[in-house]
């Protein structure tokens, strides 16, 4: 069967590599297949890309298999040099440069060309780890998340994978077990292996030469841990991911192997089904989904995310926050009124204090979850927040609807009601009149310093995770099994 046609850039270079190895030149090529020589200079340049009954002619004036032209890969280690230099001087990164290209002559050394090549690639290496700016970051959060409100946090295709995966190993329902999980992996080539030496910045490395899914030894916490991270390791193989382009990529890859890992832990059938019933009884609640399917209270809230708006019919909102009120996620398709940055980004902005988000954390015993209806500017909502602890710091996690829609929810007796007056500042983040002018100019404080911010993300081929650590484990590994 004739192979895909290559770039033209790519065949250029293969046509002129067997015409100067026939030793042809351009007019004697010319000659046998009835083009000027000047139409097949454009063409081995990758200036013009040759008709496929030009491509037969020129196969057999230079006496090769036309799958030879048609071959994907450069003729060369020099041809090889020559493209990349090629693509890396028509790249929007380079023109912004306003430097001048540098034509390849066939006199230029071999070493002139390796060491040009090598500049591109450390240039472009430095304009992908400058993608991961925290102002950057900041803005794809942001974008990722008017994407998710605008589909109701929905994602029917990795839905359909996530059952058509389920469904091979057989599994119908309940909690998802460590070897299902692991038949999911063997289905794709994959084996499992616990290993306490994961690089630092990595939570999980797959070898894809060798087949393997490198995971830590002991479930992180919340029970369904090393599921989530072996199956958000199997999804890139299942979505088609490759090497992400740039930060946002990183970001789409990350949230799509999240979701699919979810959609594999509380299967969209199931899930459906248990929530229908729940809202049937007027007893929907986060705990109880949680404990059907054996993950997080977290994990929960957030797949309770995806299906709540599309198949239950009910708007609504997720916050992670820290202690000190600091958003680590949110979502909200209600109208939620969440704290935002003049660019729209939530992350890292504060809560208001009479949220439950916050609230939940001054209860003496926080082992249940705790109820509250918060009045805001866009409306009076019901919530539900569970705290935990991880290190270095308590967190909460708040599910939270419009007040019609309490009905369906457990909790809804709750008596406990605080009123919100955010973004105005004066609710919660000003202080009173008297108390600035008992105190402005008569106190200092030492402020904690969240040392985080002053510490960059390791520049690598996955945002924060540091390559030469990586490619060594990797390498580690692999001389264990020679």
């Amino acid at each position: 069967m004739v192979k895909t046609m290559p770039d033209i850039v790519t065949l250029g270079r293969r046509i002129r590599h067997f015409r100067t190895r026939a030793g042809l030149t351009l007019d004697q090529l010319g000659e046998k297949t009835g083009v000027a020589a000047s139409q097949w200079s454009l063409i081995e340049n990758g200036k013009r890309e040759p008709r496929l009954s030009l491509l037969t002619d020129a196969a057999e004036a230079l006496a090769v298999p036309l799958s030879e032209l048609l071959d994907e890969s450069a003729p060369s280690e020099r041809a090889a040099l020559e493209i990349e230099l090629e693509r890396a001087q028509t790249s929007h990164g380079f023109k912004e440069l306003g430097l001048p290209p540098v034509r390849v002559a066939k006199t230029m050394p071999d070493d002139v060309l390796r060491t040009l090549v090598g500049l591109h690639r450390e240039l472009d290496r430095r304009a992908r780890a400058a993608l991961a700016t925290p102002e950057q970051a900041r803005r794809a959060n942001t974008r990722q998340r008017d994407y998710l409100r605008s589909v109701d946090s929905y994602l029917p295709q990795i839905e359909e994978l996530a059952d058509a995966e389920v469904e091979a190993v057989g599994h119908t329902g309940g909690a998802l077990t460590h070897r299902t999980v692991a038949e999911m992996a063997e289905r794709h080539g994959f084996t499992i292996v616990h290993t306490d030496d994961l690089p630092h910045s990595a939570r999980c490395v797959v070898d894809l030469e060798n087949g393997r899914i490198f995971i830590p030894p002991a479930s992180i916490p919340g029970g369904h841990g090393l599921r989530s991270l072996a199956l958000q390791a199997i999804s890139h193989t299942v979505l088609g991911h490759e090497e992400p382009l740039d930060y946002e990529d990183f970001l789409t890859q990350r949230l799509e192997s999240s979701y699919f890992a979810a959609a594999c832990l509380m299967p969209r059938g199931p899930s459906v089904e248990f929530l229908q019933a729940a809202k049937d009884e007027r007893s929907i609640a986060i705990e109880d989904f949680r404990d059907a399917f054996g993950v997080t209270h977290e994990a929960a809230a957030l797949r309770f995310t995806n299906l709540a708006t599309v198949h239950l019919g009910i708007p609504l909102h997720f916050l992670r926050v820290t202690g000190d009120g600091a958003v680590v996620r949110a979502y909200e398709n209600d109208g939620l009124p969440l704290p935002q940055d003049v660019t729209g980004a939530t992350d890292g902005e504060i809560v208001c204090r009479q949220w439950s988000a916050r609230r939940a954390f001054a209860r003496t015993t926080r082992t249940t979850e705790y109820y509250q209806y918060t009045d805001t500017p866009n409306g009076t909502y019901f919530e539900s927040t569970q705290t935990g602890t991880a290190d270095p710091e308590d967190y909460s996690i708040t599910l939270g609807v419009p007040y019609r829609e309490s009905r369906w929810f457990r909790g809804r007796e709750s008596t406990i009601r605080a009123h919100s007056t955010c973004p105005d500042a004066t609710c919660c983040r000003r202080p009173a009149q008297e108390l600035a002018s008992r105190w402005a100019g008569r106190a200092w404080a030492s402020a904690r310093v969240h040392t985080h911010l002053f510490s960059p993300l390791p520049h690598g081929t996955y945002p924060g995770v540091d390559d030469r650590e990586l490619y060594e484990f990797l390498e580690a590994h692999a001389e264990d099994d020679a």
